[in-house]
């Protein structure tokens, strides 16, 4: 059941963290008023840890209660608030629940790409990523801008955070990730003009990326010093 009333929510978060990000778009695309609490992830406060048993970012408070994991968070934000992000067919909510799970993946092999030793197992995570961005490009609505075509969803808000490292990524090098990928491409632009996106992190969110990368001491890391 939707409804427009909004419960005091809080969101515990990381600056960097992009499953915060996904929180954070949703709960901006349903107007629901916030307060976003920052922690240091690598020095986490005792009390963090008794609300996030996984001590991951994000948790949402709805009063004193928590909500961990992004997912279910933004199910219960589905549940409970207008208007509705997922199709209303039960089949096609699943398969956008499960295109969900794969941009999740994604972020695991944009984890292994930045921590890459050395440049052949940089090139061999680069194309990893680009092996399923071709798999999302057959899944893409042919008529855009979204995923699933002029409607804004919850895989939009998924996709929109994993688009957003590539935005740094291609300023240090080519990785040829989205080459003749034009529908990832369109999607791309698109989410990154909207408000809700745009407003999910800090202005120097690039800036906290390229200072976290230098210090993983990676391949990565060593082209950007280069």
């Amino acid at each position: 059941m939707h409804t427009s009333a909004t419960p005091p929510f809080a969101l515990v978060s990381h600056l960097l963290c992009p499953y915060v990000q996904r929180a954070i778009i949703v709960l901006t695309e349903k107007g629901a008023a916030f307060d976003r609490r920052d922690i240091d992830l690598a020095n986490k406060p005792e009390w963090f840890m008794k609300i996030s048993p996984l001590g991951k970012t994000p948790v949402l408070l709805v009063g004193e209660q928590p909500i961990f994991e992004s997912a279910v968070i933004c199910e219960y934000l589905e549940d409970t608030l207008a208007p509705p992000l997922h199709p209303t067919n039960a089949l096609i909510r699943a398969q956008h629940r499960a295109w969900m799970e794969f941009g999740s993946t994604i972020l695991n092999n944009i984890a292994a790409f930045y921590n890459a030793a050395d440049d052949t197992a940089l090139t061999q995570q680069a194309q990893v990523l680009r092996s399923k961005f071709k798999q999302v490009e057959c899944a893409l609505s042919a008529q855009g801008p979204y995923f699933a075509g002029p409607d804004f969803c919850i895989v939009d808000a998924v996709f929109a955070p994993i688009f957003r490292y590539f935005e740094v990524f291609d300023s240090i090098a080519n990785f040829g990730t989205f080459a003749d990928l034009p529908r990832i491409n369109n999607w791309r632009n698109a989410l990154a003009e909207r408000t809700s996106v745009k407003t999910a992190v800090r202005d120097d969110y690039p800036k906290l990326l390229h200072e976290f990368l230098v210090k993983r001491q990676s391949a990565l890391s060593k082209l950007i010093a280069a």
